[in-house]
């Protein structure tokens, strides 16, 4: 019974692959095997599934059914031709000349075979050639790199060609087999620092998407020595070794997503041990005196970006608590320091606010309770250990930590808050007369007053001691802290114009202090940037936002801020552009609720009137008079954990938001938003992506791609517009997204291609289906763009379903729009395929009826496509034409014809006077003398 029902799944496997469905051909395929044990048929079903994974491109399993068929029977000709074409598009081509050698052998005058042996033969032989020539290329750099009286031209030269050679796959091979590593070692040990730079960029380069290779160059060079280098006092090399380091992480990981086979995989069976190896050095490196402020950061980038699960779906998330257990301390350690006190590490101005990034991170890696009561234990223990009535510097470090976890996972921030005598020393290094003491403790109020509730208790007890602080100090750096205390609290009641914090007029005082330090460009730039820190708070205020946008002095300042090395202002100043904008969440007013709300006393929310859509609009045309898009876009290229998916998200609603009027968007373009998007709507909070991606589809829907999304960078935009197909997206963003896929799959088939396989058609159809007019009309139109492409051509030759018949009927339609784009597309079917001719006149009854429609439509467009669909239907089959001779159509062509052609009406006539030429030629209708 199993054998004749592996039998039958196999004729169902082969009926599956003539009707090119692949997929399902490879599951029947795969169920057979599970069913027979016969040898002859088990060849056969390898061999037809290899023919499966040749069709669907994946040339490793189509391979190693190959090989599975060849096995049983060496001589199988179809299943050694099978695997030398999987091999060849493997870049194995050695092996694929031996499998068609043996083929070759078997059928010596197949001339496909003989076809496929010259060819793999040139293709080896061009190989051979290049890996001589890299050979010597290789050695001649090297030569020119260690050779001490080399010219500085040279150098530079020899080292750029070795850094583009590392990054070929042949290239990166030919330099491991020459002892590249050895020499690249030597490199590192000269000291100059374009030598140590080429060195590393040339590792990076060999180390990309190869496991065996990344693990040898980590035992060669030791992670010891690349920390070393990283701990480096110099912008460039530290950055360019966390390069390298993440270059080996990924290929450890399998981040690389490149398929190992043979060899490779056997060399590298574990990685773990390698990976944990990596974390120890880089956790060692956050409290190491030797480390620059460089080295700290992108050791923080690095356990930023690889320990937390970068999808929560995963289960395991071991990395994350092996760091908690070994390094939280570690890290604390960094979040708590005090650059003023000469215990301080060497830091940098991003160095606290990414160590408070990966706390927070870990803290959300976390899967349950006790795994987070752990976390908050050794944060407890961490702090309470620093506190001594005798040591002032370590109750200082303790209130900074506190301070920095704040800016972290609010949640465990807040319970920290509770332990005891914390609040109570906060107010006490307030009141001290060092002035390190009260930067901390103000900063710290700053911080803890993020939630209404604690902001109201700090109100009551707080704002009198920050009040004083203000009047009393004469250091800046404390005055400012101060004043963005107060800010934060003057704007606790969010964008509520009925719960004001303070008495009417506060706020605007304290916004314009915070402007005219913004403005003061002889103050230090960390005072500056908590000026812009106070508006992010204070803009939630609509005269405030008003005011500050018509500030150009102020406004102007903030943007160049942005620029600035120190990436902590980003989220402040995207803060401050999302409340100028209004593009923050608005809770929808039910008047019934409001209503019941009076009633029953309770607070109503209110909107200010400069809250209102013209205050707004205009808002936006002063930001983009400011150039804010080209600061925007410099600010998506921060390549730095502080760039965090919060912060991508309120970029994303910025963008959104001064994409609203269409006549802005050629601005937007101009200043390169087009490109700032794309990143924004792959990556970052699904809220996020969401809106960068509707973002793009009202760039895409009016911008010409190629001048919007220039080069290669077109094709990831395909991606995030057809995620807005999604039928929980609103209609407006289904509908953008349309028009924006129309324009782009208009550009060429290469776009259409990429639109077919993010398997945008099934949701293009849907919306066809759809009783909106704008949005069935979009469908349509994009629809008609896509059936260019021959894939879309195969679903519509397909059997089985409605395609064609929904198109047909679409002609039929009231709307001209939609008439117009169905009427095209069906042109251009019926032009490709002659099946299509027929089945045209086989899906629907009404099929003459809307032709005819079609053809004496008053829209011109519409009526040219109708008869250039009779001609097809004509020119297809002979009788096919006399039926069409015989119906009323041959009266329109004849009346058609027979009209003037004016400049507008050329086309048309010309059409219908073929048709009438085609039915001349098959002897139907004769001309009159």
């Amino acid at each position: 019974m199993a054998e004749a029902e592996a039998v039958q799944l196999k004729e169902e496997g082969n009926r599956h692959f003539q009707r090119q469905d692949y997929k399902a051909a490879a599951k029947s395929y795969s169920q057979a095997l599970k069913l027979t044990k016969d040898k002859a048929l088990l060849a056969t079903l390898y061999r037809n599934r290899a023919a499966c994974g040749l069709k669907t491109e994946s040339y490793v399993q189509a391979a190693s059914d190959a090989s599975r068929a060849i096995d049983i029977n060496s001589s199988d000709i179809k299943a050694l031709y099978r695997r030398c074409q999987a091999l060849e598009h493997l870049g194995k081509l050695a092996q694929a000349f031996k499998d068609v050698q043996c083929c070759a052998t078997l059928e010596p005058r197949n001339q496909n075979f003989q076809e496929t042996l010259r060819r793999l033969n040139t293709s080896i032989q061009e190989e051979l050639r290049v890996q001589f020539s890299t050979d010597l290329r290789v050695q001649k750099m090297f030569e020119i790199l260690l050779d001490g009286n080399s010219k500085a031209d040279k150098l530079e030269k020899a080292a750029n060609n070795l850094i583009v050679l590392s990054r070929e796959e042949a290239g990166a091979e030919r330099i491991f087999q020459n002892n590249g590593v050895a020499l690249l070692r030597q490199l590192l040990d000269t000291k100059r620092p374009e030598l140590m730079l080429a060195a590393v960029r040339t590792l990076s380069g060999m180390c990309s998407g190869h496991r065996a290779r990344a693990t040898a160059i980590l035992h060669a060079v030791r992670i010891d020595r690349i920390c070393s280098l990283m701990a480096v006092e110099n912008e460039e090399l530290p950055l360019t070794v966390c390069n390298l380091l993440q270059a080996i992480i990924d290929a450890l990981s399998g981040e690389d997503k490149r398929e190992h086979r043979g060899k490779e995989e056997a060399l590298v069976l574990d990685t773990k041990k390698d990976l944990k190896q990596i974390t120890n050095h880089l956790l060692d490196m956050l409290v190491s005196k030797k480390v620059s402020g460089q080295g700290r950061d992108q050791a923080l980038n690095l356990l930023n970006k690889n320990v937390p699960r970068k999808d929560l779906a995963i289960h395991d998330n071991s990395r994350t608590i092996y760091v908690v257990d070994n390094g939280l301390r570690k890290i604390l350690k960094v979040v708590g320091q005090v650059p003023d006190l000469p215990s301080c590490l060497p830091l940098t101005d991003n160095t606290r606010m990414l160590a408070s990034i990966l706390i927070n991170k870990l803290y959300d890696d976390l899967r349950c309770d006790p795994e987070r009561d752990h976390f908050r234990k050794i944060c407890e223990e961490y702090i309470t250990g620093k506190f001594d009535p005798q040591d002032m510097d370590k109750n200082v470090i303790a209130i900074q930590t506190v301070s920095g976890i704040l800016q972290g996972p609010f949640d465990l921030g807040n319970q920290l808050l509770g332990l005891k005598g914390v609040m109570e020393m906060m107010v006490a290094l307030c009141g001290s007369e060092r002035e390190a003491d009260q930067l901390v403790a103000v900063e710290a109020l700053i911080h803890a007053s993020t939630k209404l509730s604690r902001a109201t208790f700090i109100i009551t007890n707080g704002v009198s001691l920050l009040k004083e602080i203000y009047k009393t100090t004469k250091n800046e750096k404390i005055k400012i802290r101060t004043l963005v205390g107060l800010c934060k609290l003057g704007s606790a009641g969010g964008t509520d114009y009925g719960l004001r914090q303070f008495a009417e007029g506060s706020t605007e005082k304290l916004a314009k202090q915070c402007r005219k330090w913004l403005c003061n460009t002889s103050t230090d730039t960390r005072t500056r940037l908590w000026a812009a820190e106070g508006l992010a708070y204070l803009t939630l205020d609509a005269d405030v936002k008003d005011d500050f946008v018509q500030d150009i002095p102020a406004l102007q300042a903030m943007l160049e801020l942005a620029k600035t090395p120190d990436k902590t202002i980003l989220y402040s100043v995207a803060t401050t552009l999302v409340n100028c904008t209004n593009s923050y969440d608005v809770n929808e007013v039910i008047p019934e609720l409001v209503q019941l709300a009076k009633f029953s006393k309770q607070h109503v929310p209110e909107e200010h009137p400069k809250d209102k859509k013209d205050f707004v609009d205009m808002r936006v045309k002063r930001l983009l008079k400011a150039g804010v898009i080209s600061v925007l876009a410099c600010m998506v290229k921060a390549d730095n954990a502080i760039l965090t998916d919060q912060t991508k998200e309120l970029l994303a609603r910025v963008f959104l938001a001064l994409c609203d009027n269409p006549k802005d968007r050629g601005t937007i373009v101009a200043q390169g938003g087009g490109k700032a998007l794309i990143p924004l709507a792959l990556e970052g909070t699904d809220v996020g992506k969401v809106k960068a991606a509707h973002a793009l589809a009202k760039i895409a829907a009016v911008s010409n791609p190629d001048i919007a999304f220039p080069g290669e960078r077109v094709y990831e935009v395909v991606r995030p517009l057809v995620s807005l197909l999604n039928t929980q997206r609103d209609g407006l963003q289904n509908y953008e997204a349309l028009l924006g896929l129309t324009n782009l799959s208009e550009r060429s088939d290469k776009l259409r291609q990429k639109i077919f396989k993010e398997k945008a058609l099934p949701d293009i159809e849907n919306y066809m289906f759809e009783n909106h007019d704008q949005l069935r009309q979009a469908a349509t139109e994009c629809m008609c763009n896509m059936v260019v492409n021959k894939e879309v051509q195969e679903r519509f030759l397909a059997d089985g379903n409605d395609r064609l018949k929904l198109v047909v009927l679409l002609c039929g339609e009231d709307d001209d729009k939609v008439q117009n784009a169905a009427a095209g597309a069906l042109a251009m079917l019926t032009a490709a395929h002659k099946k299509l001719c027929f089945k045209m006149t086989q899906v629907t009854t009404q099929w003459l009826e809307i032709l005819q429609r079609l053809c004496l439509h008053d829209r011109l467009s519409v009526q040219h496509r109708g008869l250039v669909i009779a001609y097809n239907l004509l020119a297809a089959d002979a009788e096919l034409a006399k039926k069409l001779v015989e119906s009323e159509l041959l009266e329109i062509l004849t009346v058609v014809g027979k009209q003037e052609p004016d400049e507008k009406r050329a086309a048309v006539v010309q059409t219908a006077r073929e048709c009438l030429i085609k039915c001349m030629d098959y002897g139907f209708i004769k001309p009159v003398s």
